[in-house]
């Protein structure tokens, strides 16, 4: 039977409310959508928006490995993103973290009251 477990790794971000950082349903991860600050990384300087997306990019890495998935894995990406003129810049750092092809679905969805330049969260599979 399938239940729901709750995926935390110090490795990512904590979560600033009620939330995890992560959920696996059977063989599927849900993460939440993760801040531009990372623990191996701090905070990004602001105005860094390539420092930003690394730093959420590593969240969601660092979530999906702790559920027992990886990037390759990842099914479905929404980026939140606060200027659509930095989406270019986002994009470069992006393929640097989901080079190989099939690259994961995406959506984007434009926040300008967002306090972080860039966000994402991610759906992936965890193989056998």
């Amino acid at each position: 039977m399938s239940q729901k477990v709750a995926i935390s790794t110090n490795r990512a971000a904590a979560p600033i409310g009620p939330y995890s950082q992560g959920v696996r349903w059977d063989r599927l991860i849900f993460t939440a959508s993760v801040p531009t600050s990372n623990p191996a990384h701090g905070a990004a300087p602001e105005g860094d928006v390539r420092a930003a997306t690394r730093n959420a990019l590593e969240n969601i890495k660092a979530i999906v490995e702790a559920g027992g998935s990886s990037l390759d894995q990842v099914l479905k990406v929404t980026l939140y993103i606060r200027d659509m003129a930095d989406f270019a810049t986002i994009n470069e750092v992006y393929t640097q973290y989901f080079a190989n092809e099939p690259r994961p679905a995406r959506s984007l969805v434009t926040v300008p009251a967002a306090r972080s330049p860039v966000s994402f969260d991610a759906i992936a599979y965890v193989p056998e």
